[in-house]
């Protein structure tokens, strides 16, 4: 019945602008009419939208967006990743780190459609309702210093602005360090976790989380949020945008991590900086907003900045916001 259900998925894709009767399904797939009406109910079941109109049959709704194991591997070019995909899950990093502990290898790959304890920075929850973003985390274990952990976050972040500019007209902005804008408004965050071996300095492993919102949620954000958080891509459908979001951050990080030491997403990073050249506030656990301006990045993707009473500093890591021209 799997297979019916796939091929069926596949034949509604190809005629999204009419309807195709259940006898022309049944046909084109050598099975009966009522292994298609069940095929059509699981694939219902998994969230995707089917008209059904007597006379006529059925039509896949351009407004589907199911997250997919085969849909997500469809679109993957990179190689040595291990994809599980999951409807929900309470964290995707934490689920991960069992599984590193428990020597899974380099590209377990675990993506969601909703996250019901994630987490972000600094032991912040993560809000990631269902059907509304994608929850991805990938398990990394380069030959690298712990000092250097900072270059994965920021090829991450250049992966996911690459892969959602891809998939609709917009401009993706990276707020130093970890997360992305599009309209003035966060539609992703990055939460890179690292397990240190604390003689050499040496990191055992990396997880790189990162939840993105594909659209608003159907009950909006929470009122905390409603003035931060927006949604990458508008109301306009947009094919599996999920699944090959997902595909496409994966292959365009794998890209860059196989190019580490070289760092040759340095200058997209750069250019797609939201804080240079702004007026901001550096932001310390306990302490009052620093007023600085926002100078440059070096090549360790630290934050150069110049305080109000002129001192140059370099931040290589915490987190800045942007100032508003009222404060």
């Amino acid at each position: 019945m799997k297979m019916t259900k796939n091929a069926i998925l596949e034949l509604l894709r190809q005629h999204t602008d009419v309807y195709v009767s259940g006898t022309e399904l049944a046909k084109a797939l050598s099975v009966s009419r009522t292994a298609i009406w069940k095929g059509i109910e699981q694939l219902r079941e998994e969230g995707y939208e089917i008209d059904s109109v007597t006379n006529k049959g059925y039509r896949l709704s351009s407004g589907s967006d199911v997250l997919r194991e085969e849909d997500v591997r469809k679109y993957l070019t990179a190689e040595g990743l291990d994809v599980r995909v999951y409807r929900s899950i309470t964290s995707t990093n934490t689920v991960l780190k069992t599984m590193a502990e428990e020597g899974a290898p380099e590209g377990r790959c675990l993506i969601a459609g909703e996250q019901t304890a994630g987490r972000g920075r600094r032991g912040r929850s993560f809000y990631s309702p269902p059907d509304s973003g994608i929850y991805l985390s990938v398990l990394l274990r380069p030959a690298l210093q712990a000092v250097d952990a900072t270059s994965i976050t920021a090829c991450a972040a250049v992966a996911v602005a690459e892969a959602i500019e891809s998939l609709a007209p917009v401009k993706a902005e990276i707020k130093w360090v970890n997360d992305i804008y599009v309209d003035g408004r966060k539609v992703c965050g990055i939460l890179t976790e690292a397990s240190l071996d604390c003689e050499s300095g040496q990191v055992n492993y990396l997880i790189v989380g990162i939840g993105i919102n594909t659209r608003v949620p159907e009950s909006d954000f929470p009122e905390e949020l409603r003035s931060i958080a927006g949604s990458a891509f508008g109301e306009k459908p947009i094919p599996e945008l999920r699944c090959r979001l997902a595909a496409g951050v994966l292959n365009r990080l794998m890209y860059y991590y196989g190019s580490l030491t070289d760092k040759a997403w340095f200058d997209e990073y750069r250019r797609r900086s939201l804080v240079l050249g702004r007026e901001i506030n550096i932001l310390a656990p306990g302490k009052e907003p620093e007023p600085a301006v926002a100078l440059d990045l070096d090549g360790d993707f630290a934050l150069i900045v110049r305080t109000e009473s002129g001192e140059l500093r370099r931040l290589n890591s915490g987190e800045v916001s942007v100032r508003r021209r009222t404060e």
